[in-house]
């Protein structure tokens, strides 16, 4: 009887069952069909037994669950299970994946029927917010006979934990576009480089097409033909990702976090700035300095940084701008562009760090990337039916205003600022990247 627990009653046997009982109710009232209730009793049992040996005795299923490797945070990622048919004859199954608690699906099923001797693929996807492990529960399989009578349950994966990165899908997105032609078709822009970069790469014999000032007379004198020197984009810049862990970056939007924004967004950038030649590092900050990867280009430095970032978690205090100048000053001697990741809601709390960022900007070319708060521009669009409505969209529309007083304010010190959605901020953080890239600035 070890089975016995595994048998499940479907939903059709409870209709048939309920017949059957409202039918002996009748019975009493009529005793004329009481004989013929027994007999209809007696056919159901039987053809109750049947089914149980046809879903024990006659076959089985088999099934597993197919997980990526690591989920991609912010993404969807897609879960194959894949269920074998055993039994000679066509079964309706009922899939039940016993899914991690951060997502909240507590209803989750997948209903299939499935051919004799056949397999079948159902994919479904699942979009995590949150970095950190996700453990799965079992893998239950219902299957049924074509009588529907009872279910038998199969159990299948049990315990299997599926670690959470930034988002690396994100990587193949935008890989390729960064040194794509039309970068304009992704929403990225078309810079016009300015000038030359200054890293000497050959003498070269001149073609039709060369720029006339890159003749090298003393060349051309010694082989008594023209000749030009060949320049290439500066390599081996120092890019850091500096990233604010401090309590205003756990505000969400669509999901995630402002830092898992930055987070991902700093992930796909290590990479092109890792392919375009240059250095890549990054690090954290809020009361202390963590999560440091120095910048280098060494063929494991992206392991690196996807390693580091997966453990920067917020942790709720107010971001100490002062550490952060006295660390950059103290550790980075080289000038590099830094980008900063953070966020400011109002004018005065960007004057209380200021003087942090102009002294950053004095050594290094500082990138302030900070957010607009979408749900506030949308509670603007809306029309105002109250006089209470009225009063709350005009505090909006200041703090809306003030998000564009402190991009002015930071343009008037040297310092480039991005004021970005968080949904287009990986784009923005690319095109900035590939901007001063083309009119060297670094």
């Amino acid at each position: 009887m070890k089975w016995f627990h595994k048998i499940y009653l479907t939903n059709f046997f409870f209709y048939i069952l309920a017949g059957i009982v409202g039918g002996f109710v009748l019975a009493f009232i009529f005793p004329a069909m009481y004989n013929a209730m027994w007999f209809l009793l007696y056919i159901y049992m039987a053809f109750a037994l049947i089914d149980i040996l046809l879903v024990f005795a006659t076959g089985n299923i088999n099934a597993n669950r197919t997980t990526p490797e690591k989920f991609s945070n912010g993404d969807e990622n897609a879960m194959i299970v894949t269920v074998n048919n055993n039994y000679s004859f066509n079964i309706r199954i009922r899939i039940i994946d016993e899914v991690p608690f951060q997502f909240q699906l507590r209803d989750f099923t997948i209903d299939r029927t499935l051919d004799a001797g056949k397999t079948i693929a159902t994919e479904y996807t699942l979009r995590p917010v949150e970095r950190g492990g996700y453990h799965f529960g079992k893998l239950n399989v219902y299957a049924t006979s074509p009588l529907r009578l009872v279910s038998r349950r199969f159990v299948f994966d049990e315990g299997r934990m599926v670690p959470t990165y930034p988002s690396y899908l994100q990587l193949k997105k935008y890989g390729l576009i960064a040194f794509s032609n039309r970068l304009f078709k992704h929403g990225l822009k078309k810079i016009r480089r300015l000038g030359h970069t200054m890293e000497f790469e050959q003498i070269k014999d001149y073609t039709r097409g060369d720029d006339l000032r890159t003749i090298n007379w003393n060349a051309t004198a010694r082989r008594n033909k023209l000749m030009v020197n060949q320049f290439q984009d500066e390599r081996s810049q120092n890019i850091y990702m500096a990233i604010d862990k401090g309590r205003m970056m756990k505000m969400p939007f669509g999901g995630l976090s402002l830092l898992d924004y930055a987070i991902n967004a700093s992930l796909v950038l290590s990479d092109i700035v890792l392919k375009k030649g240059d250095k890549a590092g990054l690090f954290a900050f809020s009361k202390q300095i963590t999560n440091r990867v120095a910048a280098e280009r060494r063929q494991a430095q992206m392991q690196k940084i996807m390693e580091s970032l997966y453990n920067v978690s917020t942790d709720y205090f107010e971001s100490d701008y002062g550490r952060l100048y006295a660390d950059i000053k103290r550790n980075i001697t080289q000038r590099s562009l830094i980008l900063l990741y953070t966020n400011f809601e109002t004018l005065d709390g960007l004057h209380r760090q200021l003087p942090y960022l102009k002294g950053i900007a004095k050594s290094h070319l500082l990138v302030v990337i900070f957010f607009d708060n979408t749900e506030l521009n949308t509670f603007i669009k809306q029309k105002a039916a109250t006089v209470q409505e009225i009063y709350d969209k005009a505090v909006a529309e200041k703090f809306a205003y003030e998000k564009r007083l402190i991009v002015s304010e930071l343009s008037k010190y040297g310092i480039h600022p991005i004021l970005t959605q968080p949904e287009n901020l990986t784009i923005d953080t690319i095109n900035k990247y590939l901007e001063i890239k083309s009119r060297g600035m670094i």
